[in-house]
């Protein structure tokens, strides 16, 4: 397992700190086992089908945790070299922009045996995997000094430094909750959210019986509303019909508390939206301004019913829809960012990239959570957006008032130049401050399970043809190239359906193929 652009070397040679919120909360790891215990709390969730880098600072036999980056382990062999590649390049070269380049690497490999695997046979099938990420770090002369794997309740190394230093059994994990890493980690009040399986559970489409009534009721609105939304007088009124019924049931989610754990809660919000409100909200937000003007529903009041109100509609994009799940996927992810939960944005942006590769909005924000910038920046965006419209209004009603000789508004001067200063702020924001790895685990979007093959109309749609479909732009970037036109493709039932996917729908993994915003 050596080669020339690797260092070899037990774990064991040094110790590594892990520290929580203050000093107090600093717990020392000296084995393996303690190592492999920590690999819930580094990420924040039990990962599945995984590949883990995280990045250790500082040398003299003391390491200290960095950056961490996570990949799910592609089905094909014939990808682990991209794969490592991608996931070393990104994470140290993330670093190196922030000014710290990681001194050594830890890599750790988790995967559950198949039915007919023991977690040995899981071993060895992975070692290539595990070799190729040591060889990937090597070349960017960052040495990987230990690489575990984790399956079936236990874990092996792949940097023994003598044959039979390890059982070829393995060696079981400790009970989850038992160790001193997790003592300190519940003191300093990190928590685990159960496994990443788990957690997407809550953005991924139905596989119920409802998801057929609900895809036909997706078709059903997409025969009235995407020829309006492609005619460009009637765009608007689709825009102002979209924004009072998502206001209508937010309000409604917002009347309703939600539910103590996720499964309850999720089911809960699902029975206040009735289907034919989800279809028109799914298709509503292929419309890039609608999509921007919902994001300003970020922070105080307004951020929780809008994060259970995007789940919900992310869970409604069913079968041919997946690729539509783009859009509340990374609205999904943005309210999740802007209120501190880093774990959830990744993994609903993420997510967004895997239904669309190049959804712009979530590339954006998804680099951003990532490199662990301040959402400041952009919240300062969206709130200039809302605040010039609202002048507009004002100004508007003022010269209305003023023309039938009332009394106007008095909300101080207002010019041509502030009318379009929020819709201006917004598309100038600097292309570094919506920012791949960051100080917590990023979720980096896996290649394309299948191609999706597209096709763009500029122009005007002819009569009898198919809806065409369009690529937009997130509210910090320039004009999209067909502005508000959704993707759609006429299904068998003459409804529309999305181009690129058969009737299964998307692999909605975390690194799934896609749609355009």
């Amino acid at each position: 397992m050596t080669n020339h652009s690797e260092t070899t070397g037990s774990f064991e040679n040094g110790d590594i700190a892990y520290d929580g919120s203050a000093p107090e909360h600093q717990v020392t790891l000296r084995t393996p086992a303690e190592l492999a215990d920590a690999l819930p709390y580094l990420l924040g969730y039990r990962p599945e089908d995984s590949i883990v880098l995280v990045a250790l600072n500082g040398r003299g036999g003391r390491g200290r945790f960095g950056g961490r980056a996570r990949l799910g382990i592609p089905a094909s062999k014939d990808d682990w070299p991209f794969a490592a590649r991608q996931l070393a390049h990104g994470l140290i070269t993330g670093s190196e922009r922030r000014g710290a380049k990681p001194e050594q690497m830890v890599a750790f490999l988790c995967q559950e045996p198949a039915a007919d695997e023991s977690g040995r046979d899981v071993v060895r099938r992975l070692e290539p995997l595990a070799q190729k990420l040591r060889t990937e770090c090597g070349h960017l002369d960052v040495p990987v000094i230990e690489a575990l794997c984790i399956s079936d309740g236990r874990f092996w190394s792949y940097c023994c430094p003598t044959d039979g230093c390890c059982p070829d059994d393995g060696l079981p994990m400790g009970l989850p909750g038992t160790s001193v890493l997790a003592a300190a980690a519940a003191y300093a009040g990190v928590q685990v959210r159960g496994s990443l399986k788990e957690l997407r559970a809550r953005l991924l489409p139905w596989e119920t019986a409802a998801a057929l009534e609900q895809e036909i009721a997706l078709d059903t609105a997409g025969l009235s509303l995407v020829p309006r939304i492609l005619d460009e007088v009637e765009r608007a009124s689709v825009v102002e019909e979209t924004l009072k019924l998502a206001e209508r049931v937010m309000t409604r989610f917002a009347e309703t508390p939600s539910l103590p754990g996720d499964a309850r809660a999720d089911l809960c919000d699902d029975q206040l939206l009735d289907q034919e409100e989800a279809a028109a909200l799914i298709l509503g937000l292929q419309d890039r301004t609608t999509r921007d003007r919902v994001a300003e529903w970020m922070e105080g009041d307004e951020a929780g019913p809008a994060l259970r109100l995007w789940r919900a509609l992310a869970r409604r994009c069913v079968g041919p829809y997946g690729e539509h799940a783009a859009a509340p996927l990374t609205l999904a992810g943005w309210v999740a960012w802007s209120a501190g939960d880093q774990l959830e944005a990744r993994e609903a942006l993420a997510m967004a990239l895997g239904a669309d590769p190049d959804y712009l909005f979530a590339r954006l924000l998804h680099q951003a959570c990532n490199e662990g910038l301040d959402p400041e920046s952009v919240r300062r965006c969206l709130r200039a957006e809302r605040q010039g419209r609202a002048r507009s209004k004002t100004a508007d009603a003022g010269a209305v008032a003023a023309a039938d000789g009332a009394e106007a508004p008095q909300d101080g001067p207002i010019t041509r130049d502030d009318a379009a200063a929020g819709a201006d702020a917004v598309a100038t924001v600097p292309r570094e401050a919506i920012g791949t790895d960051g100080g917590a685990a990023p979720t980096a979007p896996e290649p394309p399970s299948r191609p999706c093959r597209r096709r763009r109309v500029d122009g005007p749609v002819p009569a009898g043809s198919r809806p065409a479909t369009s690529r937009t732009d997130g509210p910090c970037a320039g004009p999209s190239r067909t502005p508000g036109r959704p993707r759609t493709r006429t299904s068998g039932r003459g409804g529309p359906r999305r181009r690129g996917a058969d009737k299964s729908g998307a692999d909605r993994g975390s690194g799934a193929a896609g749609k355009r915003p």
